[in-house]
């Protein structure tokens, strides 16, 4: 039998995305200790909260000549997916249609988590839905259903790949980063 849903849909409908696994990311020349040493790795459940609380993100992406484009954006860390919205014809909309891989931060530079996945854009409204009632519950937005019109309006979940996050009193001994398995 032929699943209705398609592919993207379906991985969101099916819920959180698995979880990762940590290690000490490579920064030479930094004095950065082992991963049992200093504070140690992040614990995933820091990370997820610091994205969470981060009120706002910058989002990288790459235009077609591949040039670095980067613009802040409000987002929701929602069901293991850090989700923005975007115009469809702003440059960062147009730039994840050609290219979906992107780079998200928070807004806390001494604190940062970085997310680095695949930017999947989201048409079905009742996954859209989850999305729209956590901005206006974050933002106070009070965005409408219009809002969710997918002919002028993108919602996207950023699948993460790889993750970093790190402490700013603890620069070498607290930097982490955290693989995905592959969907």
């Amino acid at each position: 039998m032929k699943d209705p849903l398609p592919p993207t849909t379906r991985e969101l409908a099916a819920g959180p995305c698995r979880g990762p696994r940590a290690d000490r990311p490579l920064m030479p020349g930094y004095g950065v200790l082992p991963a049992d040493e200093g504070s140690g790795l992040i614990g995933w459940v820091e990370a997820e909260r610091r994205l969470t609380v981060s009120h706002d993100y910058w989002c990288a992406t790459v235009r077609p000549d591949g040039a670095p484009h980067v613009m802040p954006v409000w987002g929701v860390w929602l069901d293991g997916r850090l989700w923005f919205s975007s115009g469809l014809r702003s440059r960062k909309a147009r730039n994840l249609a050609a290219d979906p891989r992107c780079s998200l931060t928070t807004d806390d530079a001494g604190d940062p988590v970085v997310v680095e996945g695949v930017a999947e854009r989201v048409t079905d409204k009742a996954v859209v839905v989850p999305f729209l009632d956590a901005v206006n519950a974050k933002y106070d937005a009070g965005l409408t259903a219009d809002f969710l019109d997918p002919a002028v309006n993108g919602s996207y979940a950023v699948r993460p790949l790889r993750v970093f996050a790190l402490s700013h009193d603890d620069f070498t001994g607290s930097p982490t980063r955290w693989s995905f398995p592959a969907p």
